[in-house]
C-alpha cells in the first residue's frame, strides 16, 4: 500500500483520542462521495423512489464503564447509535453514536435532515423516508416536508385501545378474509396537525383473529392495530408493504455489530467510540460496494441468484481469498491457486476499483 511505517496500537489509540471529532465531518462527506461514485446501482424500493431507513440499534457495552454507556430499551447498558441507510442495497449515509439512555427521537430532526444531504451524495432521486413508532414526531414529518422527500412513519398509538381502532375500521374500512378466524380492515384518515397548512394522510391495518394459523381458536380474540402517516397516494396495501420492508435494516445492523465486530466499541472515550464506528462506516460501505460489484456479472460461483451479498460473504470469498506474494522481474506478484473459483470474479472487482 506504499506505507514505509504503520503505527503501533497505542500509538493509533492516541492519534484517534487527538481527533476529538476533527474529521467526522469529512468522513461522511467522503463516504457518501465514494459511494456516489462508485456503486454499480442503488435501487429503488417503488417506482422511482430510493428508501432512506432511519433507526435506532443498541450496542451491547455491558459490564464496562465507558463514557456514555446508560440503560438501553432493550434492557442493557450500552450506547443507542442512530443509523440511516439508502437503497435496498444498504448503504450507510450517515450514523450518531449516542448515549444508551437517550430516547430514539432526541436529536433525530437535525439526524434527518444531515442524512438526506449526504444521500443525495450518493443519488439525484426522490426519497422515501422509514421511520418507526419511536420516531413518531410532526417535526420529521415537517423536515421530509421541506427537503422534499416523501415519508412513511409509524405511528405511536399512545393512548389509543385497539378496541377504538376497531370500532374505526368497521366503520369506514375495508375488509378482507384472507383465511377463516383472521380479518383484517384497511383503510384511510386525514387529519389536522397544528403547524401543518393540509391534513395529513393516516393509514390503517387492523386484524382481527379469532382463530389461529394452526386452526386453534382462541378464547379472547386477538386485535393488532398498525398505523402510518404516510405522504404516498397509493392504496394502503401497498403502503404498509413498504413499510415493512423498513424490517431489512435490520439486517444492516447485524452486519455493522456482528460482521464488523463494532457492537462493543474499544475505547472509554465517547469522541473516539464515535471516530471508530465512522471509520467503520467507511469500511461497511467499501465492503457493499465490493460486493454489490462481484454482483454484476455472471462470473461469481454461487449456489442461486441474490441481489445482495452479505459483508461477511464478502470478505470471506474476495478480501480472505488465499494467494502468494511473489517477487519477479522487480514486480510483485499476487499468484493465486490453478482452480480458484473466485479468481474471475476478484479480477473483474480489482481492475474496476483500483486507481489507474
Amino acid at each position: 500500500m506504499g506505507l514505509d511505517l504503520v503505527p503501533s496500537s497505542p500509538t493509533l489509540r492516541q492519534r484517534l483520542d487527538s481527533a476529538r471529532g476533527a474529521f467526522n465531518n469529512i468522513i461522511l462527506e467522503e463516504s457518501a462521495g465514494v459511494v456516489g461514485r462508485l456503486a454499480p446501482a442503488i435501487t429503488p424500493c417503488h417506482g422511482n423512489l430510493v428508501a432512506v431507513d432511519i433507526d435506532v440499534s443498541p450496542f451491547d457495552n455491558s459490564r464496562t464503564k465507558k463514557e456514555g454507556i446508560g440503560w438501553t430499551y432493550k434492557k442493557f447498558d450500552g450506547y443507542a447509535p442512530i443509523f440511516g441507510y439508502v437503497g435496498e442495497e444498504g448503504y450507510l449515509a450517515n450514523l450518531e453514536l449516542r448515549p444508551g439512555s437517550d430516547h430514539s427521537q432526541k436529536g433525530t430532526e437535525v439526524f434527518l435532515r444531515r442524512t438526506l444531504r449526504y444521500a443525495r451524495l450518493m443519488s439525484e432521486v426522490t426519497f422515501l423516508v422509514r421511520m418507526d413508532s419511536g420516531n413518531d414526531s410532526l417535526g420529521n414529518i415537517k423536515v421530509c416536508r421541506e427537503e422534499k422527500a416523501q415519508y412513511i412513519v409509524k405511528r405511536n398509538l399512545r393512548l389509543e385501545t385497539p378496541e377504538k381502532w376497531l370500532k374505526i375500521a368497521r366503520e369506514c374500512g375495508e375488509l378482507e378474509e384472507p383465511r377463516p378466524g383472521k380479518q383484517v380492515w384497511r383503510g384511510e384518515r386525514y387529519v389536522e396537525r397544528p403547524g401543518v397548512d393540509d391534513p395529513l394522510r393516516m393509514v390503517f391495518e387492523v386484524t382481527l383473529r379469532t382463530v389461529e394459523a394452526d386452526g386453534q381458536a382462541l378464547l379472547i380474540p386477538e386485535v393488532e392495530v398498525e398505523t402510518y402517516w404516510t405522504s404516498l397516494s397509493d392504496d394502503v396495501a401497498t403502503v404498509v408493504e413498504l413499510y415493512r420492508a423498513h424490517g431489512t435494516s435490520e439486517q444492516f445492523h447485524s452486519e455493522l455489530k456482528t460482521d464488523l465486530d463494532l457492537e462493543r466499541l474499544p475505547s472509554g472515550k465517547f469522541q473516539t467510540n464515535e471516530l471508530v464506528l465512522l471509520l467503520g462506516m467507511v469500511a461497511y460501505n467499501l465492503l457493499r460496494l465490493i460486493g454489490q460489484e462481484s454482483l454484476r456479472e455472471a462470473d461469481a460461483p454461487l449456489r442461486k441468484q441474490v441481489s445482495r451479498r452479505r459483508v461477511r460473504s464478502v470478505m470471506q470469498d474476495l478480501v480472505y481469498l488465499a494467494c502468494r506474494l511473489v517477487r519477479h522481474a522487480r514486480h510483485w506478484i499476487l499468484s493465486f491457486g490453478r482452480n480458484c473459483p473466485w479468481l474471475k470474479t476478484w479480477r473483474r472487482v480489482y481492475l474496476q476499483f483500483a486507481p489507474t
